[in-house]
């Protein structure tokens, strides 16, 4: 793979380069960050729960802050690899790769945009509504790939499709972002029918057309043509890294702020990250902070901090190491399984507790299941009066879902994804509104 290709500041939607505003000192890719701040999706963020319930007395993260955070890491990823391989680069490369933190931003912060109301558990619901509930219905009369996507939402390919996808009255083209931008968001480069899915895949069959105008653009290899599997594009591996170090980290820290985990436990696990001979002056500094910093929630904040400043170094070694297989598109690990077995076992630690811990923790198990229910109840409602709007109840209905998610085709595919698109879109708070207004709970 080349640079000048990857890093293509050409925009999805328009044929040509537009020629750009003269008063605005910005680079593409800056345009792209920018415009992802300040659109209604990402806004959206802020009232979606990330993992604990939404903020009571304690404001522990949601999407949006989630979202800031791992941008911020995402960024410093960039710069550190831009320094561990600017001497490797033509002269000609040099100039477009130095603005992969931007890149690498932006993809981060629009990762969980495509993710429903309730996270996973939202996800679950709707796939479980196309295999099992009343959207099964839909089977025999679509193809096999356009089932497997109902089947299986998947927040990734539905970000594809909320960033390129013409809504009704909206412009075509989507957001109109770099191919470069969308490139670096494409987690997993092929479809829901795939061998490598496991569950997850990066567009749907309504996508299909852009995906495939991406990955040309951008001249990303197929590294496997029997199943259309195509190779990651190279700053996909630090956007994974950014969002893994986040999320593994942080959630302990939300968990101490809740009384879920005490302040030895997670500073235990922190802790662990240092190595006692090879990072004696790190140690010394932590140790002299904590004597210092009598706060407990501080006290974490500092070593969270620690910490992920250890990782960031980490993954971008490891992106060095394997710098000529990523470009190659041979390689095939996650940045973050290859990092020195210290850090390695830390963060498997860390998981692990996670795992049993947090996030099978009462609080977090009932937002999951409430979630699942009001997400499948809003479903039965919509589905009825989308595929069966004759009555006087189903155009009522209807007449509560915005003109933008107006499939306006006979096509059932097109019906259902226009339902998904509804739905998934919601925030956790309006969607526990809209049913509880649609139940009569309200009232």
């Amino acid at each position: 793979m080349d640079w000048q290709n990857l890093l293509a500041p050409a925009r999805f939607g328009q044929k040509e380069q537009q020629n750009k505003n003269l008063d605005d000192i910005r680079s593409e890719f800056q345009r792209d960050y920018d415009r992802i701040i300040f659109s209604s999706p990402f806004r959206r963020l802020q009232n979606k729960t990330q993992v604990f319930p939404l903020p009571g007395s304690v404001f522990v993260h949601n999407r949006l802050t989630h979202s800031l955070e791992v941008a911020s890491v995402g960024r410093s990823l960039g710069n550190i690899v831009y320094s561990k391989i600017s001497h490797l680069l033509d002269e000609k490369d040099t100039g477009v790769v130095r603005e992969i933190d931007t890149v690498i931003a932006t993809a981060c912060l629009v990762h969980d945009l495509g993710n429903p109301p309730f996270g996973h558990s939202g996800e679950k619901s709707i796939s479980h509504f196309f295999s099992h509930g009343k959207g099964k219905e839909v089977k025999a009369q679509v193809s096999e790939k356009q089932y497997a996507d109902l089947t299986s939402f998947e927040g990734n390919a539905n970000l594809l499709r909320l960033l390129t996808h013409q809504f009704q009255g909206r412009r075509k083209g989507g957001y109109v972002l770099t191919y470069a931008s969308l490139g670096t968001m494409i987690k997993y480069p092929y479809d829901s029918t795939s061998p490598a899915t496991k569950g997850k895949f990066g567009f749907f069959q309504t996508e299909k057309d852009t995906f495939d105008d991406i990955m040309q653009r951008l001249q990303i290899p197929v590294i496997d043509k029997e199943n259309v599997k195509y190779a990651r594009h190279p700053l996909v591996y630090l956007v994974e890294a950014a969002d893994d170090i986040c999320y593994q980290v942080m959630d302990l820290e939300d968990a101490h702020k809740l009384n879920i985990q005490s302040k030895e436990q997670v500073q235990k696990l922190f802790m662990a990250f240092f190595h006692a001979e090879k990072d004696k002056a790190l140690i010394k500094k932590i140790n002299f902070t904590l004597k210092e910093v009598t706060d407990s929630n501080e006290q974490i904040a500092f070593l969270r901090a620690m910490v992920i400043g250890k990782l960031v170094n980490a993954a971008a070694s490891v992106f060095e190491e394997n710098y000529q297989q990523i470009m190659q598109g041979t390689f095939s690990a996650k940045i973050l399984d290859l990092i020195e077995p210290t850090l390695l076992e830390a963060m498997k630690t860390c998981k692990r507790t996670s795992i049993m811990e947090v996030y099978k923790h009462p609080s977090v198990v009932k937002i999951e299941i409430s979630g699942y229910n009001v997400i499948g109840a809003l479903l039965d409602e919509f589905y009825q009066a989308i595929f069966y709007p004759d009555s006087d109840y189903s155009q009522k209905i209807l007449s509560l879902m915005p003109k933008q998610y107006d499939s306006q085709s006979d096509d059932l595919y097109l019906k259902a994804r226009s339902l998904v698109d509804f739905i998934s879109g919601m925030t956790d708070v309006y969607a526990v509104d809209l049913f509880k207004q649609i139940k009569g709970y309200e009232l």
